[in-house]
């Protein structure tokens, strides 16, 4: 429960911050987040076929 409560704390926070940031550099932000993460996907997708 402790879990939840503070991953929602954390959630509320970021998504207050974005709210305070201009539009382009909120989608540069998520742009440049889910491409690290598609990096990160296909690095372990390589990594467990081998």
């Amino acid at each position: 429960m402790i879990a939840i409560a503070a991953v929602l704390l954390l959630l509320g926070i970021v998504l207050g911050a974005v709210s305070h940031l201009p539009v382009p550099v909120t989608v540069l932000a998520t742009v440049v987040i889910g491409g690290w993460l598609m990096i990160f996907a296909v690095r372990e997708r390589i990594a467990r076929t081998k």
